[in-house]
């Protein structure tokens, strides 16, 4: 099973080299959004149920899912279902576009705290996670 500091050590490595691979999305905001969420970060795959055929469910794109996966050992603050990150959210409600860039970069959340497992501490640049933000916040 592959262990959370595991996860937050690859996604950090792959988030730093995301700048070389881009392309015109460094210069729209929500393309670059779009890009980090989709291509970098991979969020798709907790945060959108899958059909019976096991593909993604673009009709409910990053509006929560429940996990497949789970840790081998017991895990108290393990989450099994994903939050929906799309605009219209309560998540998006509660924090704001403010709370949600600002947890991107720092790792923490409204209150303080770390995301529970299994959501990696991403610790972004202010500009990936606004633009991140400005992604989310333009989905249904």
């Amino acid at each position: 099973m592959i262990g959370r500091n595991h996860i937050t050590a690859v996604a950090a490595f792959v988030l730093a080299f995301a700048p070389l691979s881009m392309g015109q999305e460094a210069s729209d905001p929500l393309a670059r959004g779009k890009y980090l969420v989709e291509q970098v970060a991979k969020c798709q795959y907790c945060h959108t149920p899958r059909l019976a055929s096991g593909e993604l469910d673009k009709a409910s794109w990053l509006k929560g899912a429940e996990l497949d996966f789970a840790p081998t050992h017991e895990v108290k603050t393990w989450h099994k279902k994903s939050p929906d990150l799309t605009g219209a959210s309560p998540l998006f409600k509660r924090w704001a576009d403010k709370g949600i860039t600002n947890f991107l970069v720092t790792g923490k959340n409204p209150r303080g705290g770390a995301a529970d497992p299994p959501m990696p501490t991403y610790t972004m640049t202010q500009q990936d996670a606004e633009a991140i933000t400005a992604y989310l916040k333009s989905l249904p």
